[in-house]
């Protein structure tokens, strides 16, 4: 597996940063994880964090080196994030509950899978065209596709993120088979905010993604102002072994088996959170092993 991969995050105008991104593979799958800890709640960089170490621990139990079941994984991961940022603000006797989005995406073989709740977004673009994108899960998205009718819409409205005392509405999409110079964005709203589908699509097309990630986040910043939001974009380019030529690439195809690479890390919060236990972990992975016995026998 082979692919060029640039991540970046910048404080706008809000007082702190509350994004959070990373990725880790093995030699045969990928984990692309983003995370945007939500304002007006506390400790949102403490709900992102929780989403990443999270999703990552699970998956690096899971993946053996491939995940056995995309879909029902990144299901269960999500909801154990969830969970995981429930019970962190219950063990401090937190009155209101830090939150956060979160878009995740798995890359095995060809074909890319993903997984996002609030208004994270996931680009695909292929050919200078945007083959898909993720559907935000606010009001003026859902009043766009004829849901719902409000008279004054705001896009900042979100109705489900991680950690809400609501069980959390998500979409899962995929796999989409992956061709060479496809090139996959996760970002959050700070950079959607203040560019255009088009806008993006121009840049992400334009250049290779240690070049046109840079670009797009200065505009983003520029446009966005003194008080604009952070910008936190993770972006890839997939290739395949033949054509594979980027300064900047990853090549999993010398990594052994139970090796992992993660440029997400735990316990670096001034919060005291740290990695997740050994039981908790075990407790996720027992549960995302039900959800894969229960869909098999269904198929059956």
């Amino acid at each position: 597996m082979k692919f060029s991969v640039f991540q970046v995050s910048r404080k706008g105008g809000r007082e702190k940063n509350e994004d959070r991104m990373g990725y880790c593979y093995t030699r045969e799958s990928g984990l692309f994880v983003l995370a945007d800890g939500m304002g007006g709640h506390p400790e949102g960089e403490v709900a992102a964090q929780l989403a990443l170490q999270t999703i990552s621990a699970l998956y690096q139990k899971e993946a053996r080196p491939l995940v056995r079941d995309t879909t029902e994984f990144l299901s269960a991961a999500l909801m154990a994030a969830h969970h995981q940022i429930i019970r962190y603000a219950s063990e401090k006797g937190m009155l209101d509950t830090p939150r956060t989005t979160v878009v995740a995406a798995i890359l095995q073989g060809t074909g890319a899978t993903w997984v996002h709740c609030g208004d994270s977004r996931l680009y695909v673009v292929r050919d200078g065209e945007l083959l898909t994108r993720t559907r935000d899960h606010s009001y003026l998205e859902q009043q766009n596709a004829g849901v719902i009718k409000l008279e004054r819409i705001n896009r900042n409205i979100l109705f489900t993120c991680l950690g809400s005392p609501s069980k959390p509405v998500f979409d899962i999409a995929g796999p989409v088979v992956l061709q060479q110079g496809d090139k996959l964005m996760l970002c959050s709203d700070g950079l959607w905010g203040s560019l255009t589908d088009a806008e993006i699509v121009r840049h992400m097309s334009a250049n290779s993604v240690s070049d046109a990630v840079p670009d797009m986040v200065e505009h983003a910043l520029r446009n966005g102002g003194e008080h604009g939001d952070n910008v936190t974009v993770l972006a890839m380019e997939w290739e395949t072994p033949d054509a594979f030529e980027s300064t900047r690439g990853v090549s999993t195809d010398s990594i052994m088996d139970g090796v992992f690479a993660s440029t997400i890390q735990a316990g670096v919060l001034d919060t005291g959170v740290e990695d997740l236990d050994d039981a908790a972990i075990e407790r996720s992975i027992a549960e995302i092993n039900e959800a894969i016995r229960r869909s098999a026998a269904k198929k059956v």
